[in-house]
């Protein structure tokens, strides 16, 4: 409240930015409680209770606090390492995973009479649960209210696809579908990476001959640890991936042994060196575990447990 008698009251839709008018603020609590009842029914203080001054300060309160307890709720702090495994298994696909600050979530696709379906096994998939229903729509609208990012200001957003079909029919749909979205995709090219909002990346069954020789494309390829041997050019391959449990013995009990843990930073290194982002999966979910992955500096912790990785890394800051 200044000095020259107006209020504020938030206007529009506060995450994409807030406008503020200024009204004549009432002078008596006589207009306190005309404003009052629609709100609560009836007034709340006889017109002689307080003098005007304290009113005016309790009506712009008042008039804030929905403002500013819906700035709250969006104002999720980003997880840059926090990856939500087989993200459409929680109650609330991509949005569980949001609410929680995640920066990287995991569809598993079927194509299934033209469509892709979303599900971990054939016989669970739902011809309303499309990937574009899930994810690739309600990101959409979602970098529309943020003004060209996922989270206000970044950082960086991954859908990670994990196709679950025959590799080339279902990329051919997969590449049709994501040319929809292709303002808010990064672009591939040539030894060259255009950046947006979100960066999809191509799990499971890939079409690399395909994907290889497109001259640019609206996803990379996850690839494996023996690609860090031959090394393919990273607008290609963005991400390795693998099985923890095919190169690991540890499995979060007791501390990680030092040859593991050099064979970890070693890949890390290699990884990063080549400019590949690196994660496992095959671990468990526990504190013991995620501390490893980021002390090795892993670039993404997956994790079925939101929650508790949410909690881990928020402590870690």
């Amino acid at each position: 409240m200044g000095s020259t008698g107006h209020w504020p009251v938030p206007l529009g839709d506060p995450p994409g930015g807030t406008e503020t008018g200024v009204h004549p603020a009432p002078d008596t609590p006589t207009a306190w409680n005309a404003l009052a009842v629609p709100l609560g029914g009836s007034p709340v203080l006889p017109c002689s209770a307080a003098p005007p001054r304290c009113w005016r300060a309790a009506l712009g309160f008042l008039m804030l606090l929905p403002l500013w307890l819906t700035c709250g709720l969006h104002a999720q702090v980003p997880l840059p390492n926090a990856h939500a495994h087989n993200d459409y298994e929680h109650t609330r696909p991509l949005f569980d995973a949001l609410d929680h600050g995640f920066c990287s979530v995991e569809a598993d696709i079927h194509l299934v009479n033209g469509k892709l379906l979303v599900a971990h096994d054939p016989d669970k998939v739902d011809p309303k649960r499309t990937l574009e229903a899930l994810y690739l729509e309600p990101l959409r609208q979602r970098i529309e209210k943020f003004h060209g990012t996922v989270y206000p200001g970044g950082p960086d957003f991954y859908l990670l696809i994990d196709v679950k079909t025959e590799a080339e029919p279902t990329y051919s749909v997969l590449r049709n579908v994501l040319k929809g979205y292709s303002q808010m995709l990064t672009e591939f090219g040539a030894g060259q990476t255009r950046r947006r909002a979100v960066t999809a990346v191509i799990s499971g069954n890939r079409p690399f001959a395909t994907m290889s020789n497109e001259v640019t494309r609206l996803a990379g390829i996850d690839g494996r640890l023996p690609d860090l041997k031959t090394n393919p050019s990273p607008s290609l391959f963005p991400w390795v991936s693998d099985n923890w449990t095919k190169y690991f013995q540890w499995r979060g009990e007791g501390p990680l042994p030092e040859n593991e843990k050099s064979k970890l930073k070693d890949w890390v290194t290699q990884a990063h060196k080549q400019g590949r982002k690196i994660r496992f999966w095959g671990l468990p979910d526990t504190a013991d575990v995620w501390r490893e992955l980021r002390d090795a500096k892993v670039d993404f912790i997956n994790t079925d447990d939101l929650e508790g990785l949410q909690r881990f890394l928020t402590k870690a800051r």
